[in-house]
């Protein structure tokens, strides 16, 4: 199984006046209500418990491949600096961006950590989201970045999601390190990546591979540093530059190269010719004014791509995945079941997770989105500032 790639993305299988069957957290049977094979018509059996979602779309939940929910504090005194005029490197100079996350995080504790995260959590769930990838990357120091991968863990015990954990250690250098980057990557690799990897806190590595952060070398080292303990890279690549981000995320055979804002045909060339999955986070550009990702570049060039919210407190406070659907089609041009696609099965693949979720298929996680009665499945990007949403399951229990 692979994800989908140029017309596959567009091709969205559905079947109509439908009948679908969980069981425990599994999905156990689906079909036409007219085939003999529908097991309520056929064995009228009591212990079923049957729910009439006539009119209503019936979809895998969002796979969401990317985020920071994990975060100490918002950051709107940013949002204003924007509006005035700021751009995001120019905040992140005078203190703000990350290590204005850092800093707030530093100081909270992990109980209230876990709490904010929680409530986030829920919040995402409630939008039909079944799986997510949660990244660290505000502590930057060793003990808050375990910190956080710690929290991710107590979220993944408590809500029985399919969650995914990434350790960004790597997301920034700290102020003591601005003019030392040779220090504080010794840290990450011979002090963070080892107790890491000895804790078992995190499926992948990634890195902020951007000017004014981590070179396209240092991504390579830190990168492989991590393969070494079985942290498989996912990268952040060319948001603000092109960076060398895309490149040398296929060079470390990355899960997924991320953003994407800035490419040129070198770029959409190498990400094509490989397995690397581009995510493409249409909510961060929206929210920094930035032009959205070249996604019908991407596809026509056979790249395999996936939709994620990237949420985070300073350029992209809302993990509203029916929002970066929407946002999908509307800044992007991609059709909706190019977007849907993205959102679900190609966002499984950039969590390793094709196999557990992402598609509504026999053995399945009953991860599920019930609409609300809709006139068609391009209603739901197109009426982008209404909830749709009637009722989501996780794991086969509703939400």
């Amino acid at each position: 199984m692979q994800p989908l790639r140029n017309g596959d993305l567009a091709h969205l299988p559905f079947l109509e006046n439908a009948w679908l069957m969980t069981e425990d957290s599994v999905i156990t049977g689906f079909g036409k209500m007219e085939d003999n094979s529908f097991p309520v018509l056929k064995n009228n059996d009591p212990l079923i418990e049957v729910t009439d979602v006539a009119g209503s779309v019936v979809l895998p939940c969002w796979c969401d491949s990317h985020t920071h929910l994990v975060f100490a504090a918002s950051r709107e005194s940013e949002f204003v600096d924007k509006i005035r005029g700021l751009t995001y490197a120019q905040i992140a100079e005078k203190g703000g961006g990350i290590l204005n996350s850092a800093r707030k995080l530093n100081d909270t504790s992990e109980d209230e950590l876990f709490a904010s995260s929680w409530k986030r959590l829920q919040e995402v769930r409630s939008m039909g989201t079944g799986a997510i990838e949660i990244k660290s990357g505000y502590g930057l120091t060793t003990e808050s970045e375990l910190k956080m991968l710690r929290v991710i863990r107590k979220l993944k015990e408590k809500s029985g999601m399919l969650i995914k954990s990434t350790f960004l250690g790597a997301h920034t250098y700290p102020e003591a390190f601005k003019n030392d980057h040779e220090a504080y990557i010794r840290i990450l690799t011979e002090e963070m990546i080892p107790m890491i990897a000895a804790e078992k806190l995190a499926d992948y590595i990634d890195v902020f591979c951007e000017t004014g952060f981590f070179s396209k070398e240092e991504t390579m080292r830190i990168g492989n540093a991590g393969l070494q303990y079985g942290l498989r890279p996912k990268i952040h690549a060319n948001q603000l530059n092109l960076s060398g981000g895309v490149q040398a995320g296929v060079a470390l055979k990355a899960l997924s190269v991320d953003h994407l804002e800035t490419m040129d045909d070198d770029a959409i060339d190498c990400l094509a010719e490989s397995s690397t999955i581009g995510t493409l986070l249409p909510t961060a550009a929206f929210f920094l004014r930035m032009p959205f990702q070249p996604a019908r570049q991407l596809i026509d060039a056979g790249c395999a791509i996936a939709l994620a919210s990237d949420y985070n407190p300073g350029s992209s406070p809302s993990g509203n995945m029916n929002l970066v659907v929407s946002m999908a089609c509307i800044g992007m041009r991609m059709m909706p079941e190019e977007a849907i696609n993205a959102a679900t099965i190609n966002g499984a693949f950039a969590m390793d997770a094709a196999s557990e979720t992402g598609s509504i298929a026999i053995g399945k996680k009953a991860s599920l989105i019930i609409t609300k009665a809709v006139p068609s499945l391009a209603y739901l990007p197109y009426a982008f500032g209404s909830n749709l949403i009637s009722k989501v399951l996780i794991n086969g229990e509703p939400v």
